[in-house]
């Protein structure tokens, strides 16, 4: 009798946490980097392959490190905003171009605009694997030390700017333009 509940059982268990998953914010995933600097790294830049940048050139300055693709359909929806925030915040956003194709990201911010002062080519991915990226897009603050200090997985939207970023960046101390 127990061996034939026993899948039953496992099975209610397995619905039941498929079920919570399922009301849960994906954006709200908590990041074991927060509070730590973010990770090193060399690559070379997204338009010129015979230039490297390394985690160094992200430093100095609070900052967004935008984590996107030409693949990503919401990479390309959550665009508009980030060259919208390039244009009027003045806070320095770098893209880290994830596992995608150079010719195509560079056709892509040539065609829907460029609100990256660089980017760094990340084509096999291991650079996101070590700022913990689940996917694209996935956008990071970073304080003047290179400290990473909020992460959001998902599309950045004027909302998440105003509701989630200007509050942090107020408590770090600076201030930015609302949008």
């Amino acid at each position: 009798m127990i061996r034939l509940l026993a899948p039953a059982v496992i099975f209610i268990l397995i619905a039941g946490f498929l079920y919570v998953g399922l009301y849960k914010d994906p954006s709200l995933v908590p990041s074991p980097l927060i509070g730590k600097p973010i990770p090193t790294f060399a690559a070379t830049m997204l338009r010129d392959a015979n230039k490297t940048v390394t985690d160094n050139d992200l430093r100095g300055q609070l900052a967004l490190i935008n984590v996107w693709a030409t693949w990503c359909p919401a990479c390309k929806e959550e665009h508009g905003t980030l060259v919208q925030l390039a244009e009027q915040v003045g806070i320095p956003i770098y893209g880290l171009n994830y596992k995608d194709d150079r010719e195509a990201a560079i056709q892509w911010l040539h065609d829907f605009g460029d609100p990256y002062v660089l980017n760094v080519f990340d084509d096999s991915g291991r650079i996101g694997i070590d700022f913990g990226v689940y996917g694209a897009p996935e956008t990071f603050l970073i304080d003047e030390h290179g400290i990473i200090r909020h992460k959001l997985v998902g599309i950045m939207t004027p909302q998440v700017w105003q509701t989630t970023f200007v509050p942090i960046i107020n408590q770090l101390g600076n201030t930015v333009a609302q949008q």
